[in-house]
């Protein structure tokens, strides 16, 4: 029977070979209970030449080791930015590199309770047997806490405030009180246990974290990259792994990834890089949806058309991502297109093939 495939694998199957290639020359003092020093996880991060470890995380490379120090102290570590700037993929690559699994997740929503970081029960056997450890349901954290492992908290602010704050002891004390098992069952943290958490703060609907679950954690903002070459890379490189499984082949990605990465890093900041100001679209224009443009681009281009990706294919997908907060998004995108975009048209074939497409979307 044939191997069943997986859409994305976790980061620990991903780069099994890299994580094994630093495990093996890893000769550097590690925190109890991680698997990888903490020089070794800042390479898997940051990449390697030497060694043949790729670069995963792309932006600020100060903000890594801040990371990587709060992991090795008694503080959790909080990821806070814009949504789309990778804060779920660093807390997965920091997960995998440190303690060899980065499933252990708890995800953030309104239905979260308190059960989902604490732990709940089987009710056949607690019915049968009473309540035991057979009986008990553990929840990631607590898995996590037993384990001496990372747990993920994604989109923490998306939870009530007493279902965050059940996270309080935990993180003070490093241990959870189990008062059904008996007065004094408690399950400790082994070494290596700390929690990663994010948060989309632009997002509606989100929950302040109290003063008191604020403190137990360090904040790190994850800033959109500004760097247009790093961001051009990264978007090549998602393309590659996206369309590399499926045996999809484009070519002409590189300067239609240039044109891209100009467009969105220009509505990104309100700023084009010929110095003119812009009306900043509410639309998140992020690295994340980047990609998506370009994959769909990418695949418009391999199955109904020649595979030479062009402008008009990356503009004709661009209606998708500008217009999903705010009618006015559309307005502010058609003047881009009738100012910036028609202007690098005259200069560029790439660009013209862009400006070409872009005039016929319906923009409201």
């Amino acid at each position: 029977m044939a191997e069943q495939q997986i859409l994305r694998p976790a980061a620990e199957a991903r780069y099994a070979a890299e994580l094994a290639t630093l495990a093996a020359g890893d000769t550097s003092p590690r925190p109890q209970g991680w698997r990888l020093s903490p020089r070794a996880v800042r390479r898997f991060l940051l990449g390697d030449p030497k060694q043949g470890i790729s670069r995963k995380f792309y932006g600020d490379d100060p903000l890594v080791d801040r990371a990587i120090v709060s992991l090795m102290s008694q503080q959790g570590l909080m990821l806070v930015g814009e949504p789309g700037t990778a804060k779920s993929l660093l807390s997965e690559l920091l997960a995998a590199a440190i303690c060899g699994t980065s499933g252990l997740v708890v995800q953030g929503s309104a239905g979260t309770t308190e059960d989902h970081i604490r732990y709940g029960w089987n009710y056949a056997l607690l019915l049968a047997e009473g309540p035991s450890e057979r009986a008990l349901v553990p929840s990631p954290v607590l898995n996590a806490m037993r384990s001496g492992r990372i747990v993920r908290f994604e989109e923490i602010t998306r939870c009530p405030p007493e279902v965050q704050d059940a996270l309080i002891s935990i993180l003070s004390e490093k241990a959870l009180a189990l008062p059904e098992l008996g007065p004094d069952a408690v399950a400790s943290a082994a070494p290596g246990f700390n929690v990663i958490a994010t948060a989309n703060l632009r997002d509606r609907g989100v929950h302040e974290m109290s003063s008191a679950l604020k403190r137990r954690f360090n904040f790190e903002t994850v800033h959109p990259i500004a760097d247009p070459a790093f961001e051009q890379e990264l978007v090549l490189r998602q393309l590659a792994e996206r369309l590399g499984p499926a045996g999809v082949t484009v070519h002409g990605e590189r300067d239609v990834a240039e044109i891209l990465v100009r467009v969105f890093q220009d509505l990104r900041t309100g700023r084009t890089a010929e110095g003119a100001s812009l009306n900043r679209p509410d639309a998140v224009m992020s690295t994340a949806e980047a990609v998506n443009v370009l994959h769909a681009a990418a695949l418009e281009a391999a199955y109904l058309d020649d595979g030479r990706l062009s402008g008009a294919h990356v503009a004709r997908q661009l209606q998708g991502v500008v217009l999903k907060d705010s009618p006015e998004d559309g307005k502010r995108l058609r003047a881009y297109i009738d100012h910036i975009v028609k202007e690098r048209a005259g200069r560029s074939g790439p660009w013209k093939e862009f400006y070409q497409a872009a005039r016929s979307l319906k923009l409201g």
